[in-house]
């Protein structure tokens, strides 16, 4: 199975929230956008601002997340992701949604491999679904 994971996927475990993907690392290939490190690192920012991170747990966060980005294989905000993202979609998408979806399009169409979109974000998944991925979901 070869997954592209939104950040949401990958901040659930981060975190320990409740609800995560039931399928978490049994894939034998995972992609992502470079955005997901972005965004992980800005809800552990957030944590830390609203005092419910100490640095310790700072620490302990980043120290996981990047554990976890090596072993996903990152796509960098090129031009080709920007056109992608920039493209009218089916449903409603929000921008760094729609950075994520164009994304996994360039990742399926240059690998010709089939990809499954994991989010728990249910109208990215929506949009997901609408442009031809099967989704994982909690």
């Amino acid at each position: 199975m070869i997954v592209y994971l939104d950040s949401s996927v990958v901040l659930r475990p981060l975190l320990a929230q409740p609800g995560r993907l039931l399928r978490w690392g049994k894939w034998t290939a995972a992609y992502s956008s470079e955005l997901l490190g972005i965004e992980c690192r800005r809800a552990i920012d957030r944590l830390r601002l609203d005092g419910l991170y100490d640095d310790a747990q700072v620490a302990k966060a980043t120290e996981e997340l990047i554990k976890i980005e090596r072993t996903i294989r990152r796509i960098r905000l090129g031009r080709s992701i920007v056109q992608e993202s920039s493209k009218t979609m089916p449903t409603i998408v929000k921008t760094l949604d729609a950075i994520h979806l164009a994304s996994a399009i360039v990742i399926r169409e240059r690998r010709g491999i089939e990809l499954l979109f994991a989010t728990h974000d249910a109208q990215q998944a929506i949009a997901a679904r609408a442009l031809g991925f099967t989704t994982l979901e909690s």
